[in-house]
């Protein structure tokens, strides 16, 4: 749109009232040669002084980056899907299962993080009744097997197995309470020699200690006669502390071996005989109970197999089915990832609200691979290709810069685009090409895809050019005037445009040149049509 300009004075008319007498219509014929050539000289000289407010810079040469700048939200490449697999066997008219907690939404969460805990009495209670039914299929099934598969060899079996266990109880004890060699014997001497070692790292110490002594004494008595330096002094002084902290850590050494050499002596001795009794009373009265249940079973009654089998299985199904669903109450995060509750029209996902079978409850994307998803316009979507390189910015990090390429490119245009109706944008995804720290998902970010790089191209500011009746212009300064100029356009960027044909290097054209591009075109265009006439 032109910018309204007030008139110049020299293009205003200046009206005169009354009859023009003869004397003056007479002067006014010996003075038209002069006002002609007047009227020449200032309608075609199309040029306007430059002003104070002009600013100017020089045509030059550059490399320019064409690209294409789209804003849109951050994405997770990977998006694991959460849902609920517990089935409703409450039967009381509530289809789903309550939602007993849920972790808050938009939550980071780690791998074996808890998501959702679903209401389980129900399902326990189930699954205790199964297991009551798998277990007494199970024992009339293991009683009628015994007749097939030699219950005598599984009895004599447990039985030897019972057998060595005393025996190695046995053989334990004995070991334990050897006075000679026993295992007691030897973790005291074990003791006792350590308590030699750290007598000797204790005479070490003082040495050691006596030796720093001495070492300071000198270094002080140099230091007062001016032959070492303060450092010295504080070294000396630093290594004598060093060993007397050593000293007494072996002190405190020496008294917590001696107090474990008398817990040893005293009391681990006392325990740890009761434990071995007890573990062989123990492993006698497994021997007499594995006789009396291979008696037991010898006795039983031979058993419908086929039919128990094939009963133990469906109740073995159930009971796994049960256990499956229990542990489905407690929905766990399959991987690392950021919580986003599942949007329906018709359900809500929160606490106290049943869940269906199967149903979507959240999505868990990964946090270190992100994408963008854009749009890009119709005008600009012959130029963008799969593949190509990006640089994004996040609003939130603006000061960080990231690397990406175009991953996919939507074939039909998006249908509810807020641009409207008229205007096609196609829906594009970029890929972050590194792993990401700190970036959310719903992030606005802004993507600059690399489209061509033109070297050495003839380029003026993206605000010095300026688009009259389809064609393009610039004001370029020649001296102290300034005059338009036609330019034809090539590929520009956000900050410069490509400038074909109509200038050349060096010359200066104006940045701001919207307040007097309008005045300058009406100039030359009334210039021409008084060449015309």
């Amino acid at each position: 749109m032109k910018q309204c300009q007030t008139i110049p004075s020299r293009l205003q008319p200046h009206a005169r009232q009354g009859l023009i007498n003869p004397v003056q219509w007479l002067v006014g014929l010996m003075a038209l040669p002069l006002l002609g050539f007047s009227i020449t000289s200032f309608f075609f000289a199309d040029e306007a002084e430059v002003g104070e407010s002009i600013l100017v810079q020089r045509v030059d040469r550059r490399d320019i980056d064409v690209t294409v700048i789209e804003r849109g939200n951050l994405q997770s490449q990977t998006n694991r899907q959460i849902h609920c697999m517990v089935e409703d066997v409450q039967r009381d008219g509530i289809n789903g299962t309550p939602i007993l907690w849920i972790i808050p939404n938009g939550s980071d969460v780690k791998k074996g993080d808890l998501l959702i805990e679903l209401e389980s009495a129900p399902m326990r209670e189930a699954l205790d009744e199964q297991m009551l039914e798998t277990e007494e299929a199970r024992s009339t099934k293991i009683q009628a097997q015994a007749n097939y598969d030699n219950q005598l060899v599984v009895n004599e079996t447990q039985q030897a197995a019972a057998v060595l266990a005393v025996q190695l109880a046995e053989l334990e004890l004995k070991m334990f309470a050897d006075k000679e060699s026993g295992t007691h014997k030897l973790a005291v001497e074990e003791i006792k020699r350590s308590i030699e070692e750290i007598n000797n790292q204790i005479l070490e110490a003082q040495a050691t200690l006596a030796l720093r002594r001495d070492d300071r004494r000198g270094i002080e008595s140099l230091f007062k006669l001016g032959y070492a330096n303060r450092n010295e002094v504080r070294k000396s002084e630093l290594s004598y502390l060093q060993a007397e902290g050593q000293y007494a850590v072996q002190l405190n050494k020496l008294q917590t071996t001696l107090a474990t050499l008398k817990r040893t002596e005293n009391y681990e001795r006392e325990m740890e005989s009761l434990r071995l009794n007890g573990k062989l009373e123990t492993a006698k009265r497994s021997l007499q109970q594995v006789e009396r249940n291979s008696q037991a079973k010898l006795a039983q009654v031979e058993a419908i197999l086929k039919a128990r089998t094939e009963s133990l299985k469906k109740e073995e199904e159930r009971l796994l089915r049960y256990t499956d669903q229990l542990a489905a109450c407690k929905i766990y995060a399959p991987e690392d990832g950021m919580v986003a509750y599942a949007v329906s029209r018709t359900e809500t996902i929160r606490e106290g609200v049943p869940a269906r079978y199967r149903q979507h409850l959240m999505s868990l994307p990964a946090l270190d691979r992100m994408q963008v998803q854009t749009t890009v316009h119709e005008s600009d979507l012959d130029q963008i290709k799969l593949g190509m390189k990006t640089r994004i910015t996040v609003d939130a990090f603006p000061d960080k810069n990231y690397t990406g390429t175009v991953h996919s490119i939507a074939v039909l245009p998006e249908q509810n685009s807020w641009y409207g109706s008229a205007t096609k944008v196609y829906a594009t995804t970029v890929l972050i090409d590194d792993e990401v720290t700190q970036l959310k998902p719903g992030m606005t970010a802004v993507t600059e895809i690399m489209v061509d790089s033109i070297p050495e191209a003839m380029a003026v500011p993206l605000q010095s050019v300026i688009e009259r009746d389809e064609q393009a212009w610039v004001v370029v300064k020649n001296g102290q005037q300034l005059a338009p100029a036609k330019v034809q356009t090539g590929a520009q960027n956000d900050s410069v445009v490509e400038i074909t044909d109509g200038l050349e290097i060096g010359t200066e054209v104006v940045l701001n040149p919207r307040s007097i591009i309008d005045d300058l075109l009406d100039d030359e265009l009334l210039n021409n049509d008084l060449l015309s006439d």
